[in-house]
C-alpha cells in the first residue's frame, strides 16, 4: 500500500487525506496544532465558544458541502431557502432577495429595488452583469487588471461600486474592490450571482466551526484509518535516492524525546504559503508562489446584556462595519446578544488597540441598530487573523500554483493554489481533493495501482 504524508490539518489537508484514503493509500496527516480545522475553528471565553472568524458558504460550494456531508456534520449548518441580505446604511435599509425566476432574472427584482443606488446607476449595473457573464476569466492580460478601472470602463460609479460590488467582492476576496484581481471577482459573480439561480443562497454553521470541522474531521479521518499525528510540526521534506520522501520532524516539539522522521511514498503540502515556501525549497522545489503576498480580517466581537436586533446577519454601507452577524446561540450565550463584526481587507485595522476600536464600532453599531443605544456592553474583545488569505490582487493568478509540482511524488494544496476560486473553504476543499487526485496519479505503478511503500517511523540519531 502506497504510504503518503499530509503536512497540516487544514480544510484543504483533511480533503486531500480523504480522497486519498479513499484511493487506497496509507494515510498520516501531521497538524503542529491540536486540533484540526485551519483558520476555521474557535476557541473558550467567558463560558462561550468564539469562532476565530466569521466564515460562510454558498450552495454553489458544493466541494465543502460535500465535506461537510461526509463529515457527518450537514444537520450542523443552515442554509437559506433563497439569497436574501438586509442592507443596513445609518439612515435606514435596503434589501436585496432573489425571485423565483431563473437565471439571471432571478436577481433582477432585487436590483430594481435597491434604493442604496440612484436608478441610473441601477440600469448601468445590468451593464457590468452582462459583461461579467460573458467574460471569459483566461484571457490575456486579464489577470493584471485592477477591478475597479474594469468596472468604470463599464459605467459603474464610485456610489455603485462602494454600495454594491464592494457587498460581494470585498468580503469574498478580502482586499479592497477597485485593487482586486478581476478573474477572482467575475469567478465570484459568475458562479454565485448569475450561475445557477439558488447558487448564491447563504450558509452557515449553527454550531461552533470547532465543533463542526476539528472534532468532526478527527473521528472520520480515525475511522477511515488515517494516522493522525496532532501537535507535530513537519522541519522539512527531503527527496530519496529511491525516490520516496523523508518529512523531517521538528525536533523541539515537547515530550517527543528527540529529531524523528518519516518516510514516504509521496508528501501533499497542505499548509499556509509562507510555511509551504519553507518545506518546498527542502524538497528541491523553487516555489514560484512567494510573491503572493496576505491580506488580514479583524473581527469585533460585542456581547450585549439585552438582544438589539432580530436580523441573523447583516451587510453595510456608509459605515465603518461591513458585515455583522447575531452568534448567540451558535456561541452558547444564555443571555443578551452577541454580534460579530467581520472586517475584510482589515490592513487599516490590524494594529488598532481595542479600546479604540470600541470607540469607532459601538457608535457605529448603535447607528444601525438603535436598540443598541440603550443595550449595556458586557464584554468586547477583538480577534486578528493576519494572514487570512493570500492578496487577491492583479497578478496574483500567475503566481498560484497547480497541485502537481516539479517534484515527482510532492503535491501542493490549499486555498491559495490555482483552484479556480477565491480563497475560500470551498477552494481549500478543492484545492485538497486535486492534491490527492495528481498524487494518486504519480505514484501509480506500471499496471495503474500504488506501488507499495509501508509508513516508517524512524527515531534518529541524536
Amino acid at each position: 500500500m502506497t504510504a503518503v504524508v499530509v503536512v497540516g490539518g487544514g480544510l484543504a489537508g483533511i480533503s486531500a487525506a480523504i480522497g486519498l484514503r479513499d484511493a487506497g493509500a496509507e494515510v498520516t496527516l501531521l497538524e503542529s496544532r491540536q486540533w484540526l480545522g485551519g483558520a476555521a475553528t474557535s476557541f473558550s471565553r467567558g463560558g462561550m465558544m468564539i469562532d476565530n472568524g466569521q466564515h460562510v458558504f454558498l450552495r454553489c460550494c458544493t466541494a465543502y458541502r460535500d465535506l461537510l456531508a461526509r463529515l457527518g456534520v450537514t444537520g450542523s449548518v443552515a442554509l437559506q431557502d433563497k439569497f436574501d441580505v438586509t442592507v443596513l446604511t445609518p439612515g435606514g435599509r435596503a434589501r436585496l432577495r432573489r425571485n423565483g425566476l431563473p437565471s439571471p432574472l432571478h436577481m433582477a427584482g432585487a436590483l430594481a429595488g435597491y434604493r442604496l443606488l440612484p436608478v441610473a446607476d441601477r440600469l448601468r449595473v445590468a451593464r457590468a452583469a452582462l459583461a461579467f457573464r460573458y467574460l471569459d476569466t483566461a484571457a490575456t492580460g486579464l489577470d493584471g487588471e485592477r477591478l475597479g478601472d474594469w468596472l468604470a470602463a463599464r459605467g459603474q460609479s464610485e456610489r455603485a461600486r462602494r454600495s454594491l460590488w464592494d457587498l460581494f467582492i470585498v468580503s469574498t476576496l478580502n482586499i479592497a474592490g477597485d485593487d482586486a484581481s478581476v478573474p477572482l471577482a467575475a469567478t465570484v459573480i459568475k458562479t454565485a450571482l448569475l450561475g445557477a439561480a439558488d447558487a448564491a443562497d447563504i450558509g452557515m454553521a449553527t454550531v461552533p466551526l470547532g465543533t463542526l470541522h476539528s472534532g468532526a474531521a478527527a473521528r472520520t479521518l480515525r475511522a477511515l484509518g488515517v494516522q493522525l499525528l496532532l501537535g507535530t510540526r513537519a522541519a522539512g521534506v527531503r527527496s530519496l535516492a529511491d525516490g520516496g520522501f523523508e518529512v523531517a520532524l521538528d525536533p523541539d516539539r515537547p515530550g517527543q524525546g528527540g529529531p524523528r522522521s518519516l518516510a514516504a511514498d509521496g508528501v501533499v503540502i497542505a499548509v499556509p504559503p509562507g510555511p509551504a515556501v519553507r518545506l518546498a525549497e527542502t524538497a528541491g522545489l523553487r516555489p514560484g508562489w512567494a510573491g503572493l503576498g496576505s491580506s488580514p480580517i479583524v473581527n469585533v466581537h460585542v456581547i450585549y446584556d439585552r438582544p438589539v436586533t432580530s436580523l441573523p446577519f447583516a451587510a453595510a454601507v456608509d459605515s465603518p462595519v461591513q458585515w455583522v452577524f447575531d452568534k448567540t446561540r451558535q456561541a452558547g450565550l444564555e443571555t443578551g446578544q452577541y454580534l460579530a463584526v467581520s472586517l475584510s481587507a482589515a490592513d487599516s485595522y490590524l494594529d488598532v488597540a481595542a479600546a479604540q476600536l470600541r470607540q469607532q464600532f459601538l457608535p457605529a453599531l448603535e447607528q444601525l441598530f438603535p436598540a443598541a443605544a440603550g443595550a449595556g456592553v458586557t464584554d468586547f474583545f477583538v480577534t486578528r487573523e493576519r494572514r487570512a488569505t493570500f492578496r487577491q490582487a492583479p497578478g496574483s493568478g500567475a503566481l498560484r500554483p497547480g497541485a502537481a509540482t516539479g517534484v515527482p511524488g510532492l503535491a501542493l494544496a490549499g486555498s491559495w493554489t490555482d483552484t479556480g476560486w477565491p480563497d475560500t473553504m470551498e477552494g481549500a476543499v478543492r484545492s485538497g481533493l486535486g492534491a490527492a487526485k495528481a498524487l494518486t496519479n504519480v505514484l501509480a505503478g506500471p499496471a495503474g495501482r500504488p506501488e507499495a511503500r509501508p509508513v516508517q517511523l524512524a527515531r534518529e540519531a541524536s
